[in-house]
């Protein structure tokens, strides 16, 4: 098995390859820029013994314009150098970050279910950075490294030992940069890591923030990000405490050589068999060979966190989508939304925390059902029962494990991941809005749409009222989530939003269940007008919302348990009775009456349905 960062440098190197040109110019132009630096030294010499020494004014004048020109070529070849690395970094950058994004929108749901926010948004901002960081040094390494060759060529023409004196500490630089290297690795690892961690902890803090201060929990999250932040110092310490034991000697080892050239070269000079110009070229060579020697420290500290960090983003690069698209797709053929559920067997996959293993849960086991085009189904059940589940399997949000899930009869894994998804709409449980314009968060399916089919679709979901009464109207910025609107205006600018996606079949799960049962009539009569010729699949535990659907399926043990409408199940299914009953208790609970009140939550005191309160209950549902 290859060693952890070896991935990490593959995906490096895989750019790399994509960006060579790029690369080459800027490799290139760090070329002249050599030229310009190595050059001054050498015309130093040039102006010194054949101006200074012979006392030739003229001579001086030009070797002093020659200096001039390379020093005019080396400043603006340094701009240039610099400009076209940071160019192809910033590109690498750009395009991993696009392919990571890309991906993770490929990829399939039950990798989000696992992965952490704040995990993901590291590797796309922190991770990736770090990377950028190392490319830009590649065309500016390899113009020092080449530089770093000329002038030992030039040293050692000049004067062998004088040379070894002076390139003599090279092989122990060497040698600590490789035992750096390898002592700074596990390091960098673990700092990207918890890095990862705090970042996470932050971003559920922020999204979450309204929990925290209901639940006044400030001091919890702020021990949470304490300890992750100290995690993050101690680790952070440790790469300090390596750099900080290799950094002196890799700046100390080339300054040795500036003082053995200046001990022993001065003597030679005193001594006529080497020449004063020689002696200060060989000095300024010297210095300039110390500060790409000392980048030789920063470069391996730079690289070994960028390979950490390429690692990280790899893993999910690595990571295969589920669900996808057949090799030859099968296209939905025109059709009323007939939704066809054939022996379905599904369990989801999960980790297991402490045994680091994977545990199946089943949840379908062989599902039917038939749902005709035009007809609404709701679908009822206790809490784990498998009803949400049934509404995911359809526009595959996960494929079945055994049996199929066809629309106009066509098996959804046979079909365009994209195509299916567009012929199915989605009102979720919980209500997700952008922070953008109420206009735009409803023709999210179709940002082109006129505003004549975006009011239409307000309109049909009851919303275009409250709308037209904002200062901006269409246009208002609803913030983020959408917190600044109500939880039943939220949730009629999704329904429009399902609306504007035309589709065949829709789905609305549990659409009613965070608005205030007070208000749910005003979420109701919207639904009714949508639902009005259209495959709907309601997921609903309140009798008002059931009432809208045509028939009510009873979904328990994974199975159908009992079909027939509202009514009819409520005099024949105990366990149906008992299903509306634990609900009405939640219901009543989270509005704080309690379960053996008088409020809606009356219905737990009479689980089976038939005394005078339960009953009364229920039936009073259907009229409200």
């Amino acid at each position: 098995m290859p060693p952890p960062s070896s991935e990490g440098w593959q995906l490096i190197f895989a750019q790399l390859r994509a960006q060579r040109w790029g690369l080459a110019i800027g490799v290139a132009v760090g070329l002249v820029w050599t030229v310009g630096k190595v050059s001054a030294p050498k015309l130093v010499e040039r102006a010194i013994d054949r101006g200074i020494e012979v006392g030739d004014g003229a001579a001086i004048t030009r070797w002093a314009l020659l200096i001039a020109v390379a020093g005019l070529i080396s400043a603006t070849f340094t701009g240039l150098r610099r400009y076209f690395a940071f160019r192809e970094a910033r590109w690498s950058e750009a395009e991993l970050r696009d392919r990571l994004f890309a991906h993770l929108q490929r990829l399939h749901f039950s990798f989000h279910d696992e992965a952490q926010t704040g995990q993901l948004m590291s590797r796309a901002n922190t991770d990736l950075q770090q990377v950028q960081n190392f490319i830009v040094l590649i065309p500016l390494t390899i113009s020092n490294g080449v530089t770093v060759l000329a002038v030992t060529v030039i040293l050692v023409r000049t004067n062998a030992l004088l040379a070894l004196l002076a390139l003599g500490t090279l092989p122990l630089v060497n040698v600590l940069a490789k035992r750096f290297s390898s002592r700074l690795h596990p390091t960098m690892v673990a700092v990207q890591q918890e890095s990862a961690e705090l970042a996470g902890v932050v971003e559920e803090t922020v999204s979450g923030v309204r929990v925290v201060k209901g639940f006044g929990a400030e001091p919890v999250q702020r021990e949470r990000l304490r300890k992750e932040a100290d995690d993050l110092y101690e680790v952070s310490m440790q790469s300090t405490v390596i750099r900080s034991r290799y950094w002196p000697a890799l700046e100390l080892l080339p300054n040795l050589g500036l003082v053995a050239v200046l001990g022993y070269g001065g003597h030679l000079v005193l001594d006529g068999r080497l020449g004063l110009g020689a002696l200060v070229a060989f000095n300024a060579y010297v210095v300039l060979l110390i500060w790409p020697l000392r980048m030789l420290g920063m470069i391996v500290a730079q690289s070994q966190r960028a390979a950490a960090s390429a690692q990280r983003v790899h893993e999910v690069l690595s990571t295969e989508p589920i669900v996808v698209d057949p090799a030859r797709p099968v296209p939905l053929p025109p059709g009323g939304g007939e939704v066809r559920f054939e022996a379905v067997t599904f369990a989801y996959s999960g980790v297991l925390a402490n045994a680091g293993g994977r545990v199946e849960r089943t949840v379908l086991d062989g599902f039917d059902l038939i749902i005709a085009p035009g007809e609404s189904v709701a679908l009822v059940g206790a809490t784990g029962s498998g009803k949400s589940t049934v509404a995911k399997l359809v526009p595959r949000f996960y494929d079945v494990d055994a049996g199929a899930v066809r629309i106009d009869g066509v098996d959804v894994r046979h079909a365009a991941v994209r195509e299916v998804r567009k012929a199915v709409g989605l009102v979720f449980e919980e209500t997700f809005l952008f922070s953008d314009t109420i206009a735009a968060n409803i023709a999210f399916a179709d940002p082109d749409a006129e505003p004549a089919a975006i009011e239409r679709a307000a309109r049909l979901a009851g919303a275009h009222e409250f709308i037209c009464a904002l200062p901006e109207g269409y246009g208002a910025e609803i913030g983020e989530r959408g917190y600044s609107l109500s939880g039943g205006q939220r949730q009629r600018i999704a329904i429009a939003r399902a609306i504007l996606a035309d589709p065949r079949v829709l789905i609305l799960d549990d659409a009613t269940s965070a608005v205030d049962p007070t208000k749910e009539h005003e979420i109701r009569d919207a639904l009714a007008e949508v639902m009005i010729g259209r495959t709907t699949i309601v997921i609903a535990h309140r009798p008002a919302t059931i009432a809208l659907a045509d028939r009510v399926v009873l979904v328990d043990g994974g199975a159908v348990a009992a079909t027939g409408t509202h009514a009819e199940l409520l005099a024949t299914s105990e366990r149906y009775r008992e299903v509306l009953a634990a609900a009405a208790a939640r219901d009543a609970e989270r509005l704080g009456a309690g379960p053996c009140s008088d409020g809606d939550g009356g219905a737990a005191t009479d689980p089976t349905g038939a005394g005078a309160v339960g009953g009364e209950r229920f039936q009073a549902g259907l009229a409200d």
